[in-house]
């Protein structure tokens, strides 16, 4: 397969905003793939090189920009051959052979395949295939059910690899996909809820109610004396959390799957603020003052046996036989099970008291639902927040002057389209925070101009809200009302920022649900 046939296929995903002519155009792509070309072609349609991320960005593309092929002839097989190249080249004298294959690469390359590559590289290909899409496509194209397509690519984590079994072994590859003990699977999410109340109403007493953390996502697999942490989205950060290996060594098992949350606590036992928490993952495992604390809520897998389709009550009763002892006892996430409406409201105040975030619901018949948020679990907040795009931001004035300081806010179009933009605020920044904005805005900025910078979409940020309005004036027609920055969140990417659909929902002063 030409490398040509997939940027025809990225073009037309890209001139729709049809999910299932999407599905189609990629699906009719996978078919003509040779088995060695599918695993390349669904990462690039899926918008990176399967080799991760190869820290290359526009300085080291300009350096070896190269006149386009008036021809079509780069094959998928050798475009992938020279990624994995780039991939394994390091030490002495690297810079100078990435740049020769880059520039090998390029040179092979017609205009639009140029174009197409540059983005690919530079992780700035946004042609609308998100997974949901690409599921579809790969469920479609190897006649696999969907249910079984998406259950294997949740519990392998591998989009690519899940592409390959299905259009190679059929339903009988995806369906022997398994829970593995030292490959993570992506998390259960909780959908926000409106009210402590309403969630009781929508569940029903058969329910568990848990703190709600200000802290970050950890999944932690054990076998043996490996223990391994996962963020969220699934990158490894095990070197930098030494404090939560031990912790999971020392428990009475020899293969276990747990999922949780950490952060950092003060003195008090309150928790810190969510950077200091975030600074720890990719960090000094070493920087004094900030330890980690785990708090576990759940138990995939424990010693031999698979719990992932247990309802909640099987796998709660396994955890708290992992953590019976009193030396173990702190690790488990504060809650109460089955509770009264008064008490459920008292965990609520417990947990605001202690300064989480709020609570989270669980219905205690459900089963873990791997990569999906549903009603099964509900968080209740005080007050709504939206994890929104940052698309630009505005030189300040004033005191503000010299900093960035007036972002612009974009919402996830869902079909796959550019971030919808819904507002901006300058609002809850410290000065930290402005010094922070304007050192890091530049390095993500497509295009500079007197008044600021229109950004990449790449930074996530957590916005409060009071509401929303129906506006003119921005493209979704809605507009926030008195938004204000709560913080960055670096453990999430824009695929997982809320939809535009999720912010026109405050028009009518609906709950939030979001994705």
């Amino acid at each position: 397969m030409l490398l040509a046939d997939v940027v025809a296929a990225s073009s037309a995903v890209a001139a729709t905003r049809s999910r299932t002519a999407k599905a189609g155009r990629i699906a009719e792509l996978l078919r003509r793939a040779d088995a060695d070309e599918v695993v390349p072609v669904t990462a690039w349609l899926a918008g990176e090189p399967r080799q991760g991320r190869l820290g290359i960005g526009r300085r080291t593309v300009s350096k070896t920009a190269a006149k386009p092929a008036p021809t079509s002839s780069l094959t998928v097989a050798a475009v992938d051959q020279a990624l994995t190249e780039l991939a394994g080249t390091s030490g002495t004298g690297s810079a100078a052979r990435r740049d020769a294959v880059l520039g090998a690469v390029l040179s092979e390359a017609t205009t639009d395949e140029q174009q197409f590559l540059v983005r690919l590289l530079t992780g700035e290909l946004r042609q609308g295939a998100l997974e949901g899409v690409v599921l579809d496509a790969v469920a479609t194209a190897a006649g696999v059910p969907a249910a079984s397509v998406r259950r294997a690519f949740m519990l392998s984590g591998r989009l690519p690899e899940t592409a390959a079994a299905a259009l190679i072994g059929g339903v009988d590859a995806v369906d022997s996909v398994r829970l593995e003990v030292g490959r993570p699977v992506h998390p259960m999410l909780a959908s926000p809820g409106s009210s402590l109340r309403e969630a009781l109403t929508d569940l029903g007493s058969d329910v568990t109610v848990e703190f709600k953390l200000d802290g970050a996502r950890i999944q932690v697999h054990r076998d043996g004396d490996v223990v391994r942490v996962w963020t969220r989205t699934l990158r490894e950060v095990t070197d930098s959390v030494p404090e939560l290996v031990d912790r999971i060594r020392a428990l009475p098992c020899d293969t276990t799957v747990l999922d949780g949350e950490t952060l950092a606590l003060d003195d008090g036992g309150r928790p810190r603020a969510f950077q200091d928490t975030m600074s720890r993952f990719g960090g000094d495992a070493s920087e004094e003052g900030v330890l980690l604390s785990p708090f576990l809520f759940d138990v995939l897998h424990l010693d031999g046996r698979d719990l992932l389709d247990e309802p909640l009550h099987v796998r709660l009763d396994a955890l708290a036989g992992l953590l019976a002892d009193e030396e173990h006892a702190a690790l488990r996430m504060p809650g109460v099970r089955s509770p009264g409406p008064e008490q459920a409201a008292g965990v609520l105040a417990d947990a605001l008291a202690a300064g989480h975030e709020g609570v989270v619901v669980k219905a205690l018949d459900a089963p873990y639902a791997a990569g999906r948020r549903g009603k099964a679990w509900q968080k209740v907040k005080p007050v709504h927040t939206l994890d929104l795009v940052v698309l630009g931001a505005e030189w300040g004035y004033g005191r503000r002057s010299g900093k960035l300081s007036n972002i612009h806010l974009g919402a996830r179009d869902p079909d796959g389209g550019e971030p919808v933009m819904v507002g901006k605020t300058f609002k809850g920044m410290t000065d930290q925070l402005l010094e922070w904005q304007t050192r890091t805005f530049p390095e993500h900025a497509h295009e500079r101009a007197d008044w600021g910078v229109r950004l990449r979409p790449h930074l996530v940020v957590e916005i409060a809200v009071d509401g929303a309005q129906r506006s003119p004036r921005y493209p979704g027609g809605v507009a926030l009302r008195f938004a204000r920055v709560v913080r960055y969140r670096p453990d999430k990417t824009p695929a997982e920022a809320d939809t535009i659909e999720t912010v026109r929902l405050l028009l009518a002063g609906s709950p939030v649900r979001r994705k």
